[in-house]
């Protein structure tokens, strides 16, 4: 795996993601960008940031029906907007909650409403600091394209396993994944696909 990160990154550069100003934006983040691009991900959090809404506890008492505004640019603004104020409500009532391990931590968030694998991995990653890759859509792709098939739990364990325990390092490979997916996947340039040919584990 380091190989297939040494190759992007020579490609693509350092990303420096998840942009985010304070841990609880990349909460935030993660699940409004479930289902729809991370463009419209931006504009709902700015929109949360210009109401005042971007911390916990004013965010878990907002009025349903102004949420629903506010993030209805990211699609299944409804189901979002429940969400949101239900993840808030439990930030708020558990400020501590990103100082579990990564592993109590992940359980935790993974018995809350509306919170998958992902969403909950990239808390942990990119809102605690933790050590959990990341698998979204793009990496599953990737895998498939270079002949390693497994579901969500399998395919981390096996970047996991094939990577230094290194939360920086797991950021970026999962930042520089979905823009190779972007370029590649996204437009369908599968003919000049950069990994496919020789790779190596």
């Amino acid at each position: 795996m380091i190989y297939i990160y040494n190759k992007l990154l020579k490609k693509f550069g350092h990303q420096r993601w998840w942009p985010a100003d304070t841990p609880f934006e990349v909460v935030v983040g993660a699940i409004l960008t479930q289902q729809t691009k991370w463009e419209n991900v931006e504009r709902a959090i700015q929109n949360l940031k210009n109401t005042g809404l971007m911390e916990a506890e004013p965010l878990s008492k907002t009025d349903i029906t102004e949420l629903e505004g506010l993030v209805r640019c990211t699609g299944f603004y409804r189901q979002k907007a429940k969400r949101l104020r239900d993840i808030s409500a439990f930030f708020s009532e558990n400020p501590d909650i990103l100082k579990k391990s990564a592993d109590e931590l992940r359980e935790t968030l993974l018995s809350l409403n509306g919170v998958g694998e992902e969403t909950a991995d990239s808390i942990v990653l990119y809102a605690a600091d933790k050590p959990k890759f990341v698998i979204d859509a793009y990496t599953k792709r990737m895998c498939r394209c270079i002949g390693i098939d497994g579901n969500y739990g399998e395919l981390q364990s096996i970047f996991e396993r094939s990577l230094p325990q290194d939360v920086p390092l797991y950021k970026e490979f999962h930042a520089l994944i979905v823009e190779y997916g972007k370029q590649f996947c996204g437009k369908k340039r599968c003919g000049e696909c950069i990994l496919v040919d020789n790779v190596k584990m």
